[in-house]
Order: C-alpha cells, then sequence, then structure tokens
C-alpha cells in the first residue's frame, strides 16, 4: 500500500460544518491546515448524504454569520432552484480552493502516535486510492461528532446522561445512563404536475392504519421527517449499521403509508431520495476546561471567554425515538436565545494540544441537547479555528490561549463578521478619529462596534442609492482595507437547503437586502481621485483592498438586490 507523509501547523478530523469553518478560519489566518473527512463530502449532517438542516439560534436578527452566512448566501447565489449537489460543491470550493488547506477525502482516521499528553501524529485511510496517510502537527481538532481521537489518545469524554444532581440539572434522569439522542434517516420528495404511484421494497415496514404509527406523529411533508429515529438506547456508535437497515424499513413504509394508505395530500408527489447514512445528535462529548450545563444554558451563557453562542432550545429526543409511544418524541426544554458557549469547551483538558468543535465539545448531555445544531456548531467551529491560529502563531498551548490571548480571540472573531452576544466590537483607531459625513440618514450607527440589530437598536445607516457615506481625514493617510457589512436579512425563514421541493418554488435566491454594486471614491494628497467599483456583490461582509494613501474615502451604494432602501450596519476603514 501506498505512504505519504504530511506536515502541517493544525490537523483537524472531520469535515462537518464545524471542521469546515474551523479548516477555512485557521488557514484564512495563516494556518497550514489539513482537514481530514471520511467521505466523498464536506458537510457532515448537512451534506447531500444525509440532508439535516443547518438550525440555529432562535429569535429576531439571531442568525449565525462569520464563514456560515458567507457559505449559505454564496449557495443563494448560485442554486436557485436547490439542488444538494451545488450545495456540496459550495462546501468543496470553500474548502479545495483555500489557500494554506490540504484536503483528505474519503479518509478516515484509524491511528494516533502520542508522546505524552500531546498527539504526535494521525493515520488515515484513504479508500479512493489505497493510500494510508501520515499527519504530523502541532496542534489537533476532532471535528468528528463521534469524537475518534478520544480513543485513540486517551482524551477524557462522557457518553450519556448525567445524573440530575450532579450538576443540580432539573431535566435530567434521577441516574445516570448511557442513552444518547438517536439517528435519523430522512427521505426529501418532490412535486409534479400529475399522480405518481410508488411499489414499496418488500422489507418496508407496513403501516396500513394511522393507529399503526407511533402517536403524535404527522404527515407534514415540510417538517423533515426527523422523527424516523433510533439509537438512543442502543450503542449510538457501534450499532449504527445495524440501526440504519431498521430505519430505511421505517423510512420506506412512512413513504408507503403516505402514498398508499390514506389521504395525505402527495398524489402528485414522488419519492426523490432516502438517506442510506443515518445523521446523528449524539454519542462521545469531550471533557476540557470547563463543563457547561443546563444551568449555563438558561443563565444566558455571560461568560468572560464566550467566543460562540447558541439559541437553540434544549430539544431532548427520547432515546427510543420512532418506537417511543408516550407521546411527541422530544421535549423543546425553555432555554434563551442568545446564549453564551466558552472558549474553555473547545480544547482537552488532559490531552494538550487536543482542539474539539461540533456537538462533542465540553458539554452536560442537558446542554448538548441546545448546542449540537448545526448553525452552532459552525460557530463553535470558527471559533476554534481562529484560537488556533493564535496558538500556532504565539507558541502557545490551547489552555494558554485562554490565559494569555482571550480578548485577541473575541476581537479577532468580532472583526471576521461572527457575532458574540453581550459584547462590544473594538473600533480600529483611523476609523474613530476620522470625520463622517453622509448625504441622508445617521451614520454613526456605521463605527458603533455593533454589526445587526440588538433589540430596539437597528445599528445600521439607511439610504438611497443616491445617498453616500464618507470619511474624511485632515491629510492623507494610509488606507489598506475597507471592511464593510451589509444586511443580508438575518430574519429570513430559509433553510440551507429544502427537504420537499415545490412545483415553482422560487424562495431561493439573494436576500434582496444586500448592496449588489457599489463603489469607493478616495481623492489622494494631490486630489487625484480613484475609484474602486463592486460589482455583483452577495456578500455579507466584504473586505476591499485600498493600499494607498487618501484624504477621505466615499462610499456610494449603486443598487440592491430588490430592496428599495440601502441598509449598511458598518463601515470601516483599516
Amino acid at each position: 500500500m501506498k505512504q505519504v507523509s504530511h506536515r502541517v501547523d493544525f490537523c483537524i478530523i472531520g469535515g462537518g460544518m464545524s471542521g469546515v469553518c474551523a479548516a477555512v478560519a485557521a488557514a484564512r489566518h495563516g494556518t497550514k491546515v489539513l482537514l481530514m473527512q471520511d467521505r466523498p463530502v464536506l458537510g457532515g449532517n448537512a451534506s447531500s448524504e444525509i440532508r439535516m438542516w443547518v438550525c440555529g439560534a432562535h429569535g429576531d436578527n439571531n442568525r449565525e454569520t462569520g464563514i456560515l452566512e458567507e457559505i449559505q448566501l454564496e449557495n443563494l447565489y448560485r442554486n436557485n432552484t436547490p439542488n444538494y449537489q451545488i450545495w456540496d460543491s459550495v462546501l468543496y470550493e470553500k474548502v479545495r480552493f483555500q489557500e494554506n488547506i490540504t484536503l483528505l477525502l474519503n479518509c478516515t482516521c484509524i491511528d494516533a502516535e502520542m508522546d505524552g499528553n500531546k498527539i504526535k501524529s494521525v493515520k488515515g485511510w484513504q479508500l479512493t486510492n489505497e493510500t494510508f496517510h501520515t499527519i504530523e502537527a502541532d496542534y489537533f481538532a476532532d471535528c468528528s461528532g463521534d469524537s475518534v481521537l478520544a480513543p485513540l489518545t486517551g482524551a477524557d469524554f462522557r457518553i450519556g446522561r448525567e445524573a440530575r444532581a450532579e450538576f443540580d440539572e432539573s431535566i435530567e434522569p434521577e441516574t445516570a445512563d448511557k442513552k444518547t439522542m438517536g439517528m435519523s434517516c430522512l427521505l426529501q420528495i418532490r412535486e409534479t404536475d400529475k399522480p405518481q404511484k410508488f411499489i414499496p421494497p418488500s422489507w418496508a415496514n407496513k403501516y396500513e392504519k394511522e393507529e399503526d404509527l407511533p402517536p403524535q406523529r404527522w404527515h407534514d411533508i415540510h417538517t423533515n421527517f426527523w422523527w424516523i429515529e433510533l439509537g438512543g438506547e442502543q450503542d449510538s456508535i457501534h450499532d449504527t449499521e445495524e440501526l440504519k437497515d431498521e430505519l430505511l424499513k421505517i423510512t420506506f413504509g412512512i413513504w408507503d403509508h403516505m402514498k398508499n394508505h390514506g389521504d395525505h395530500g402527495v398524489e402528485n408527489w414522488v419519492l426523490d431520495w432516502i438517506g442510506f447514512l443515518p445523521g446523528k445528535r449524539e454519542s462521545r462529548r469531550y471533557m476540557g476546561d470547563y463543563i457547561m450545563t443546563q444551568n449555563d444554558v438558561r443563565s444566558e451563557g455571560k461568560f468572560e471567554d464566550l467566543v460562540a453562542y447558541g439559541g437553540w432550545s434544549m430539544d431532548d429526543h427520547h432515546p427510543a425515538g420512532f418506537y417511543y409511544l408516550g407521546g411527541y418524541p422530544t421535549i423543546f426544554h425553555e432555554a434563551p436565545s442568545p446564549f453564551g458557549i466558552p472558549y474553555r469547551c473547545l480544547y482537552s483538558r488532559n490531552i494538550e494540544n487536543l482542539y474539539f468543535a461540533g456537538r462533542n465539545i465540553s458539554t452536560t448531555h442537558a446542554a448538548l441537547s441546545a448546542t449540537r445544531v448545526m448553525g452552532t456548531c459552525s460557530v463553535i467551529g470558527q471559533a476554534m479555528g481562529t484560537a488556533a491560529a493564535i496558538a500556532v502563531k504565539n507558541k502557545l498551548s490551547p489552555r494558554e490561549v485562554y490565559e494569555k490571548e482571550i480578548d485577541t480571540l473575541r476581537q479577532t472573531l468580532m472583526e471576521d463578521d461572527c457575532y458574540l452576544p453581550f459584547t462590544f466590537r473594538k473600533i480600529g483607531e483611523l476609523t474613530a478619529k476620522a470625520k463622517l459625513s453622509a448625504t441622508a440618514g445617521e451614520a454613526e450607527n456605521l463605527r458603533n462596534g455593533y454589526d445587526r440589530p440588538i433589540g430596539e437598536n437597528d445599528n445600521g445607516w439607511w439610504g438611497d442609492t443616491s445617498d453616500s457615506v464618507t470619511y474624511s481625514f485632515e491629510q492623507a493617510v494610509q488606507m489598506n482595507e475597507c471592511r464593510i457589512v451589509f444586511d443580508s436579512d438575518l430574519n429570513r425563514n430559509l433553510p440551507n437547503m429544502p427537504c420537499a421541493y415545490r412545483l415553482g418554488d422560487d424562495s431561493y435566491h439573494v436576500p434582496v437586502t444586500l448592496v449588489k454594486d457599489f463603489k469607493l471614491i478616495l481623492p489622494d494628497e494631490n486630489d487625484a481621485v480613484s475609484e474602486i467599483t463592486v460589482e455583483n456583490n452577495h456578500q455579507r461582509f466584504v473586505k476591499v483592498p485600498l493600499n494607498g494613501k487618501a484624504k477621505s474615502v466615499r462610499f456610494v451604494p449603486l443598487s440592491t438586490w430588490g430592496a428599495e432602501k440601502v441598509h449598511v450596519f458598518s463601515l470601516d476603514i483599516q
């Protein structure tokens, strides 16, 4: 067999949404990254192989931004008649063509070599070309979901539900157990313009009457069928293949029931896809310097080292899943939105150079039920990848980043358009000292340190395409970059991809609120004017290189993607 060796700064195992965001974040900050993913596509539960929605924080203007929003806006721009292969390609492009990243797809992590309490290297087996890859790195991260590096390295971890008394968590059972939330094989359907029949396989389960289904299950085609779920009462890692077989029997049986046993409004619908790879919710959770609990979620997580946030309720699925007969298969325990997540939950307490991000961070089962959704996992991933870049640059351990550079980490994340609740983004000296004027509207919001509406405060500038905003100085100053945050409609009620394809659905498009075309006008010390025009912008977060001296910079919006008014949250000169 072929043997290949790699030497990088930072090796990430797992290419789900947290691993993707971590890899891109670290690479953009100058870190040499290798991302190992055991599937042919990226995205994990959000990929075409599983197709779960990227869910996140509830509430007005709480949508996750940063790299996740960049990916989703690119998808809305390129994937107007939504196709999962296009979504896969957006994720692939974001990683494969990012400078500083080596991507290994179809590569499974099978071993790790230790040097005391540090990981020295990991080994992966790449099935498609029969190659063993050995990766040496200074830092490693486990974004694999199942925490594959835990048994390979001796990292401390937990699995299952804590006893109620251990952390004084009211929603936990009296006695600790190994039960988890289960896994789902999803189905997707497509509407046609005429009746369609369905012939089920002989091995599909039979649900000929409504009462054959567990209580409080429904046939709403837009709910993504997440409730077809098993595994919480078995081993959520080692029993996966047997559970998948049973899930497939149930899934085909559900569609047979909807098509052939009663009127469920799907006469013209066809089965478009069924997932043969289960999407998991819970397995091993690492133990970090801090274990986040139900009570931390409920108290809004106002940590000094807050580096990410959630806002999903504590959505605790019953371990029996589909076979739970006691009623609705999950309990949505109340949680605030947003709530903060601390950096100390993102690195191992006993393996010196091990990070982690995703559904395996250092939480109790109760807190996991709120932090596990992929919008939250994505911003955790970006926070962890950025922290790793700081560790590489300063030769610090993950713990030392907390001790010495936590403020740098937090400010860097906000500079990169990551929202940190209860936190102010520091404004650069150049932006702060400039004279600010606008032809209309209140422009001071553009440098108030907040990049979205918060509560009753809009925190943005409103104008028309005939208006402009200008930063001016007494004399020409060096300008390297213009940082702009536009309005991408953080309240848009649209998942990253649909779960049912209705005829004539035209909802997948660039948000109309985004500025499409704009220009920057810069007079130099001799009053020679240069213009930079940006066309067809479809991103919220934009950095425009300036690289010269100018006495002022004037921002002129030229068009939007459909909105009558221009809405901008931040304009910074750096």
